[in-house]
């Protein structure tokens, strides 16, 4: 299990109110993307600073207002749940050192906010913001193979229980179906290949999610707005972190 970081007491109201996104996000990541030099981006680092890290977190503070009254145990945090814009080029060819997108995650306050690694956070929500790709979405995004196993586990136990979440009326409409972007070609092994639930057992990813128009994430509205994504996604999200370990909570304190 990952190491839980100290649970939080009840969380005093944001200090900073969000002003919504204005079109400078757009412009900076469309720029960004045709000058993605270290040089070019202190030059605009003001740009960044008024246009998308600042609207960001004051969008996370919001955010986990929503979330003390709508799912208590995910936490929105302004220094933790906001994506460093420096990318990892390590192991990358593409050696551009800034991502051309802002991105935050929302996460169960027993586990933490990784995601794609050891430590990884369960299941939560995720916010992507990007010049015609910009998105809301949940679940658990390619999990290690220990968290993997717990959820294949539970999917074996319940073969029915994903797909009644899935087929949930509110979650079709909104999200239609999971994502396919990994999936194996076979039940993995320690599984019948014509286990009732192969589909699910299939799967290395369990996300959902659903594209945000210019319009929505130019809304000052937005975390309104969000409110009925989170409300289609959360009974997906707490069976995942069940699965795994992580409990719904009735409240922050």
């Amino acid at each position: 299990m990952p190491k839980s970081p100290t649970r939080p007491s009840t969380r005093p109201p944001a200090t900073q109110q969000f002003p919504g996104f204005d079109p400078g996000v757009f412009r900076f990541f469309a720029s960004l993307k045709r000058h993605n030099q270290r040089s070019w981006f202190e030059e605009h680092r003001i740009e960044y600073e008024a246009h998308v890290r600042g609207p960001m977190r004051a969008f996370v503070e919001e955010m986990d207002v929503r979330l003390a009254r709508l799912a208590p145990e995910l936490l929105g945090d302004p220094r933790r749940s906001v994506f460093r814009i420096h990318r990892d080029v390590r192991f990358s060819a593409d050696k551009s050192p800034y991502k051309t997108h802002a991105a935050c995650w929302f996460f169960h306050h027993d586990a933490g906010r990784g995601v794609g690694s050891e430590a990884h956070g369960g299941a939560g929500l995720y916010v992507h913001i990007e010049p015609n790709q910009s998105m809301v979405g949940g679940g658990i995004w390619m999990p290690p193979k220990p968290t993997l196993d717990l959820i294949r586990e539970a999917i074996a136990e319940q073969p029915t229980a994903l797909k009644k979440l899935v087929a949930a009326p509110a979650f079709r409409r909104r999200f239609g179906s999971l994502s396919d972007e990994a999936r194996l070609s076979r039940v993995p092994r320690g599984f019948a290949p014509d286990h009732p639930a192969a589909e699910w057992l299939r799967l290395k990813s369990f996300t959902a999610g659903r594209d945000l128009t210019r319009e929505e994430v130019l809304d000052p509205r937005l975390p309104a707005r969000l409110e009925t994504d989170v409300l289609a996604l959360l009974p997906f999200v707490r069976w995942l972190n069940k699965a795994i370990g992580f409990l719904p909570a009735a409240s922050r304190l």
